[in-house]
């Protein structure tokens, strides 16, 4: 078989993750292969995923496959989950516990294929070292979520930690996309703006910043901001990878300020409803009209 070729490429664990909200426990497909591939599926773009879990729960890959997307997929003996524990009415406060670790992607594992976008969205730290970052960044332009880098295992527990190698790392990335919570972990500050400024310095040309209000990216020296508007909560897991990987499938296409609210839209209506967003583009243009952006 010869090369395989998509828009977007995407590297990460598929999750089974267990969602608590008040009182109530569902299993749950995650991760931002998951959420941020069937996304982009809906905006029209070819995608591939590459991932590791349990043969078991090769199954629970068919849901994407029904998109259309080509999946590369290699067994592990665990399958990894993240127990989300929300405790306050806007589901931004959570505690997370792991449940499963696939174990590390291999640069000889990665399939023969061609992108015009790698995004590299792992789950917790030790899915993807330095030289699958290095392997990728030859490969095309490549995007990070600084979350499984960050978020890192320490007993029962997923604990924020500064990334030791985010220099090196950082160096081969074009896009970055971290939350509030990740980005003070990386440079110490709580102000959005001087954070993504700091995180460009090592590298990237764009960052994008998640917060409980929106979306701020940081492009080629300009700020950009969308707010999120869901009319109301039922979809918080998956709210930051939905919204970097619309941002990165528009950006195929469209400047920074136009994908920001573009993927702001998206994550909105994603958020109103749980799993992964599966409205159309007519909806994402008429929730644009409606609020003049």
């Amino acid at each position: 078989m010869g090369k395989r070729a998509a828009d977007v490429a995407m590297i990460g664990h598929f999750a089974k993750d267990k969602l608590v909200f008040r009182g109530r426990e569902e299993i749950s497909s995650g991760g931002s292969v998951y959420y941020g591939a069937i996304a982009l599926r809906r905006m029209g773009l070819s995608v591939a995923v590459i991932t590791r879990l349990r043969k078991d729960d090769f199954d629970r890959l068919e849901e994407l496959r029904r998109e259309g997307i080509l999946v590369f997929a290699q067994p592990a003996e665990q399958t990894s989950g993240i127990e989300n524990i929300y405790f306050t009415a806007d589901m931004d406060r959570r505690i997370c516990k792991p449940l499963g670790f696939a174990g590390p992607f291999r640069v000889e594992d990665l399939p023969d294929i061609e992108a015009k976008v790698f995004i590299i969205g792992p789950i917790m730290a030790g899915e993807v070292d330095l030289a699958l970052i290095g392997e990728l960044a030859k490969r095309g332009p490549l995007a990070l979520d600084v979350q499984g880098f960050v978020r890192v295992r320490e007993g029962d527990e997923l604990v924020l930690r500064d990334w030791p190698e985010k220099e090196e790392g950082l160096s081969h990335v074009q896009f970055l996309k971290a939350d509030s919570a990740e980005a003070e972990v990386l440079t110490g500050t709580t102000d959005l703006r001087e954070a993504a400024r700091e995180l460009a310095g090592y590298g990237p040309r764009e960052v994008v910043l998640t917060h409980a209000e929106g979306v701020l990216v940081y492009a080629d020296g300009r700020y950009h901001e969308a707010p999120f508007r869901p009319r109301e909560l039922k979809g918080r897991t998956g709210r930051g990878d939905t919204c970097f990987a619309t941002y990165l499938g528009k950006r195929l296409t469209s400047p920074p300020e136009e994908a920001c609210r573009f993927a702001a839209a998206v994550t909105s209506l994603k958020m109103e409803k749980p799993g992964p967003f599966r409205g159309s583009m007519e909806e994402v243009e008429e929730f644009l009209r409606r609020h003049g952006a």
